[in-house]
């Protein structure tokens, strides 16, 4: 046979430096006949295959416009030279398990994810990827994953829900939590309340505020590892599928230019990702979210890093929470370039940190479009508030740290006495029977990340507070978690965790807990030799759970403190 004729001669893309080993040669037949079967040809296996990622599921609006998204991401690969296949992972919904025992599934969801991510990657020798992201740990754990693979690839966020109306006024899913307090209390009717939920979620996309998901695509942005500007595309407006089409094309880019994440995501646009977060005011998670992406390329970050860039870095944005717009609300005035335009001008940021896009994030600012007349972005010589959203105590209740939202509130100090709860549940059931008190700490505790396990937020908890109207005049702390929709004087992450025989363990009705931000502090008035004799007195308890996903994330995940990531012991 002469050697043009044989079909194993001819010559596959340069840039497949990966897939090659899988699809190339005489001896890769079974596996071209098992793809055949697929549906892909010859000419589809000679080029660079790229795997296109989502979470899409039935369980939540947030990654619901995935599926329609990725057949458009995957037009663009084509276009561009490349052959695209399909995957998808799992995914649980924070707003719907929120006060339940399936929350405990949301944060051990991201590193299922990350790790499901990576296993199809490197089991089919993918060349790059995009992986397409929604709600919350959907988002940190793409990049997680795209950061451990190491290969040529972005994040693509689906976009934002819009806000639902509600008596002449923007609503999101944070008034519906909300408004269930108020409903405890008799000030909402439950017609009323049956109304809001009609309306709060109007479609596709995830939490309109700056919620967990909306600051890790705006922190994404600021990282470099999404395209600039396009996260910000609202998930059902007509442009987010050129944009889909646009990320298709710009991973071969990056594919045949071998740009992969270690080039783009460094300790300055880590930097950059903290400053994003609290300018925006946005959630906490971020914290635990950014450690665990740092820590796949083995770049150090510390929780003290969040409170010295928090500290320097003022809130220029006015985003729910604790401000007055939502995330539609932020594309319409012109995207977070507005943002890093502001930041820039006080030299806040590494301007000079490139985008998976090709440009600098200098250069991203300079080219934003702001909407004339727009308030959602303020001058950052006149800013909402001069420091960000988020502090960094230690004390005797936190040797390790945790992690104070300022976002929403002026408040700095308080001192209360104690109301302790040893479950998310069993905290939600007094505030419902209205037995906190104005001036009380509320103490949730054996709810971090191996106690849990899981790490659930307490939005169910303190948006029922707000609810009642005692969201001014308490303050609550937990080893667990808060909502990116959560306002109020908090203290979460709390480290060592009372399933570590941390001191929150030792806590009892009544000790009077101070909040001190401005010393960066969080304490109990007791002496060293009483908190060490109660921790000595202290039991573990049993596991709540002794096999299964539970029980294996509790054997291995870190504490809060290192970004609760899990890793081999």
């Amino acid at each position: 046979m002469a050697e043009d004729s044989d079909p194993y001669a001819r010559p596959s893309d340069p840039a497949k430096r990966i897939s090659k080993a899988m699809t190339d040669g005489p001896d890769r037949a079974p596996a071209r006949a098992m793809l055949k079967a697929v549906g892909f040809t010859d000419e589809d296996l000679a080029r660079p295959l790229i795997g296109v990622a989502t979470e899409w599921i039935e369980t939540m609006p947030c990654n619901f416009n995935q599926r329609e998204l990725a057949q458009w991401v995957k037009e663009g690969v084509r276009a561009a030279g490349g052959t695209p296949m399909e995957f998808n992972t799992v995914s649980v919904s924070d707003g719907v398990t929120m006060g339940v025992e399936g929350m405990r599934a949301s944060l051990v969801s991201r590193e299922v994810i990350a790790d499901s991510i990576e296993l199809v990657a490197r089991g089919h020798h993918f060349d790059g990827m995009v992986v397409v992201v929604g709600c919350d740990k959907t988002i940190p754990a793409g990049a997680m994953a795209l950061a451990r693979l190491d290969i040529p690839g972005l994040v693509f966020y689906n976009g934002s829900i819009a806000p639902g109306r509600f008596k002449g006024r923007d609503v999101t899913i944070q008034d519906v939590f909300e408004a269930v307090g108020a409903h405890a209390v008799g000030s909402v009717s439950s017609s009323e309340l049956h109304d809001l939920e009609d309306v709060a979620c109007p479609g596709a996309g995830a939490c309109g505020g700056q919620f967990t998901a909306n600051t890790m695509a705006t922190a994404l942005d600021f990282l470099g590892i999404s395209p600039a500007g396009l996260n910000g595309i609202p998930a059902l407006a007509p442009e987010k599928r050129d944009a889909a089409t646009r990320v298709g094309e710009l991973v071969m880019q990056l594919v045949r230019d071998d740009v992969r994440p270690s080039h783009v995501i460094t300790r300055e646009s880590l930097e950059n990702a903290i400053a994003a977060i609290a300018a925006t005011a946005g959630s906490t998670n971020g914290v635990l979210h950014l450690l665990a992406i740092a820590h796949e390329l083995g770049l150090e970050l510390s929780i003290d890093d969040f409170d010295r860039v928090s500290h320097r870095t003022p809130v220029v944005a006015s985003l729910k929470p604790g401000g007055e717009y939502v995330a539609t609300d932020m594309y319409d005035a012109g995207g977070v370039a507005l943002v890093a335009r502001e930041l820039i001008k006080r030299e806040l940021l590494h301007a000079d940190c490139m985008n998976v896009d090709g440009r600098s994030l200098a250069e991203i600012a300079a080219s934003a479009q702001e909407t004339s007349g727009q308030k959602v972005v303020v001058d950052v010589s006149t800013p909402i508030k001069e420091h960000g959203g988020i502090a960094i105590a230690r004390g005797n209740l936190a040797p390790e740290g945790c992690v104070i939202k300022l976002a929403g509130h002026g408040r700095m100090y308080h001192r209360g006495p104690a109301k302790v709860y040893d479950s998310e549940e069993a905290c939600f059931a007094a505030v419902k029977e209205r037995r906190i008190e104005a001036g009380d700490v509320v103490v949730i505790r054996y709810e971090g990340p191996a106690g849990g396990p899981g790490m659930r937020e307490m939005l169910h908890v303190t948006a029922a507070l707000i609810g009642e109207g005692l969201g001014d005049s308490v303050a609550l702390m937990t080893d667990g978690r808060f909502s990116g929709a959560t306002h109020g004087f908090m203290a979460g992450h709390v480290a060592p965790e009372a399933a570590h025989r941390g001191p929150i363990a030792a806590l009892q009705d009544g000790d009077m807990v101070v909040f001190d931000v401005e010393n960066r502090e969080l304490r109990v008035e007791l002496s060293d030799d009483e908190l060490a004799a109660r921790l000595e007195d202290w039991t573990e308890p049993p596991a709540r759970y002794t096999s299964g996903v539970f029980a294996k994330y509790a054997a291995l995940v870190s504490s809060a403190s290192q970004g609760a990531i899990t890793q081999p012991s």
